[in-house]
């Protein structure tokens, strides 16, 4: 758990055109991968961070995400009242813990992430804060708290290989050395740089710990790609003066914005599930859990 990262801001308010029709009516971050939502997969990260506020972007449109966050014990009571108690723990289990606050503020205009992150300004606690995309789901080891324990100053990136031909639908860091390691220097981003421009294959991913000096440069930057405020932009602006580093994270990206990634990421998710019942259902003789309950041979509590 971190001790530096109080804030970790959501940017919620995109309409997610490329997973229509089904985002017409239903926020795209509320598309279930498999058994959850994927905004809880974000909120989830956040939580294990150790951070006491949320800030989740959303588009005037997208209320249900807040509905979606707000505690309903009386469902959960009626759930259970008919013996439904799985489904009543499933509910419940969604709620934030003590100490976790979740606060929302509007992006009324698509003006890109860098704008997001500024329309967040006001809320963010104090210090370097992160920045999780939901549309870019990574199952495995959490990565904000993988990135939290290498962080020391400056900006940190979530950093993947790609393909050559792949180049074009990142950002693409530009590398201070040949490091072979977890944390790697870079000394700044090209956005969606074509193969033969490309200034390396390490890709950004979206997960961020962002140095507060970035909210001045985003609000000095013009609108850059699209017309829109890019953060790569202000990233790359502010390594002439503050540290960047690229970190390679130890989990598997999944495109959660477009139909064959949220399928790929289904699958994979339900292949997790699945093991991990197995796992919890086999009886051991070694003391381990038996379908969850004390170890064999452990004294009672």
């Amino acid at each position: 758990m971190n001790n530096q990262i109080a804030s970790v801001v959501i940017p919620a308010a995109g309409r997610g055109t490329r997973l229509l029709p089904a985002t017409k009516t239903t926020p795209k971050e509320l598309l279930n991968v498999y058994d959850r939502p994927a905004l809880q997969f974000a909120i989830d990260e956040a939580v294990a961070l150790g951070v006491a506020r949320i800030v989740l972007v959303i588009h005037p449109d997208k209320t249900g995400l807040c509905h979606y966050l707000t505690p309903d014990p009386n469902y959960a009571a009626e759930l259970c009242a008919s013996g439904k108690t799985k489904l009543a723990r499933a509910l419940t289990q969604i709620d934030l813990p003590d100490g976790v606050e979740v606060i929302y503020v509007e992006q009324a205009e698509p003006l890109g992430l860098g704008h997001a992150i500024v329309c967040a300004e006001d809320l963010i606690l104090p210090g370097p804060f992160g920045v999780i995309l939901p549309d870019d789901l990574i199952l495995g080891t959490s990565c904000l708290p993988e990135m939290a324990l290498h962080y020391t100053s400056g900006h940190m990136i979530a950093a993947m290989q790609v393909r050559a031909e792949d180049t074009s639908s990142y950002g693409i860091f530009t590398l201070s050395d040949q490091s072979t390691g977890r944390t790697i220097p870079v000394s700044g981003m090209v956005e969606k740089p074509g193969p033969d421009t490309a200034p390396s294959l390490l890709a950004a991913v979206g997960r961020y710990i962002l140095d507060p000096q970035i909210m001045e440069t985003l609000r000095d930057l013009p609108r850059g790609s699209g017309g829109e405020i890019q953060l790569t932009d202000a990233i790359a602006r502010d390594a002439d003066h503050l540290a960047l580093f690229a970190y390679r994270f130890s989990g598997t990206r999944y495109d959660c914005g477009s139909h064959d990634g949220l399928l790929d990421a289904s699958i994979a998710r339900q292949t997790e599930v699945k093991f991990r019942a197995i796992r919890q259902s086999t009886t051991f003789t070694n003391g381990s859990l038996v379908d969850g309950q004390r170890p064999l041979n452990s004294p009672p509590r």
